[in-house]
């Protein structure tokens, strides 16, 4: 449901952005004990970032799915710029485009990775080539 709500929450930006986003949430609930807020600033984050630094005309993937005894929820997206090798996007005032000057702190995926863990979750980020990939993965409490 939180997954949900924060794309509905934001659909009027999704809306206004210049990709098209997929979504892929099963219809049963996915249950882990989390603290709902700062989740809820984790996928808001992972989505501001992702319609902000898509190439324009694709698409940005959020998935959502149980994998054993795990919920795991991704947020897939295609860089307008090319990713540099090695960066640990999850770094304080890392980004992936040095040359950026679109007044963003540098402190989104870090904050985000901070307070997955502190909810007992675990946070990665891959980059394959352009392509770049958030994962967030809790323990399920059923």
């Amino acid at each position: 449901k939180l997954l949900r709500q924060t794309l509905a929450d934001m659909s009027e930006r999704i809306a206004d952005s210049p990709v098209a986003v997929k979504e892929s949430i099963p219809e049963a609930p996915v249950m882990i004990v989390a603290d709902g807020q700062r989740l809820y600033r984790v996928f808001q984050n992972l989505l501001q970032n992702a319609l902000k630094y898509s190439l324009e005309g694709s698409r940005v993937f959020v998935t959502l799915y149980r994998d054993g005894r795990t919920a795991v929820a991704s947020v897939k997206n295609t860089s307008k710029t090319e990713i540099a090798p090695g960066v640990d996007f999850t770094e304080r005032f890392v980004r992936g485009d040095q040359s950026r000057t679109d007044g963003g702190s540098g402190l989104g995926l870090s904050i985000a990775s901070n307070f997955t863990e502190s909810c007992g979750g675990q946070f990665r980020v891959e980059t394959i080539a352009d392509l770049f990939v958030v994962t967030v993965q809790f323990p399920l409490s059923e």
